[in-house]
């Protein structure tokens, strides 16, 4: 039985939305890919591509953005991160017939996390991915096979600082990546524990957003915090 994953793309829009009517000077979020398959070998995992659901959901997103702040797209270099990526600018261009560049691969959205991915996975398939995640945060793991947790969502927010502040003042900064990525910033800058808030969903999103000379972090489920 494979894990099912709510489609968030609905409070990542009205998070958006609430955000930007406090009018920030620049605004990003990093954002699990869409609805994807899965396969019963480990080993295939990453090359794993969107459902049909999935891509019509990215889709949708991408034409369910304001005109302005125009995306500026990043992603993982995995396929469904790609993909998402891509279908979010096709439904912002069958909206306003706008192209944007195409999607700026990054390592840092990217599993990079995983020192040892062979032991990391089978650790995941002998306890359960839940269990597994709070081994890694309660630093359990070691950090031959895992980056600490801690650090790990430190790198992460300070890629997406780095990022917003290259942003033009009518871009938003979309960063395609992995629940995986988003969960360790959800512990540890907003104390959101995964067994009582929740998986990451699809379309799912922290934001990251700059003003007055401020950072913030917020999502659907916290409200702002200044870093």
């Amino acid at each position: 039985m494979f894990p099912k994953y709510e489609m968030k793309s609905l409070a990542t829009i009205q998070t958006m939305e609430k955000i930007i009517r406090t009018e920030p000077d620049r605004i990003s979020l990093i954002m699990r890919h869409s609805e994807r398959h899965f396969h019963e070998s480990a080993t295939k995992e990453p090359f794993m591509g969107l459902t049909d659901n999935g891509k019509n959901k990215a889709i949708q997103l991408g034409s369910s953005f304001a005109q302005n702040p125009r995306p500026k797209l990043y992603s993982s270099h995995f396929g469904r991160c790609i993909e998402t990526a891509y279908l979010i600018d096709k439904g912002y261009f069958q909206k306003y017939g706008k192209v944007n560049n195409n999607a700026t691969l990054s390592f840092d959205l990217s599993p990079f996390y995983i020192k040892n991915i062979e032991k990391a996975i089978s650790m995941v398939y002998e306890a359960g991915s839940d269990v597994f995640l709070r081994s890694w945060f309660n630093k359990e793991i070691h950090e031959d096979i895992m980056l600490g947790p801690e650090e790990t969502a430190d790198k992460i927010v300070q890629f997406m600082k780095q990022e917003l502040q290259k942003l033009d003042r009518d871009e938003i900064g979309i960063f395609v990546s992995h629940d995986w990525n988003i969960f360790p910033i959800k512990e540890f800058f907003f104390d959101l524990k995964h067994e009582e808030c929740g998986h990451v969903g699809y379309l799912d999103s922290v934001f990251l957003f700059e003003k007055d000379n401020n950072f913030y972090l917020a999502n659907h489920q916290k409200d702002a915090i200044r870093l």
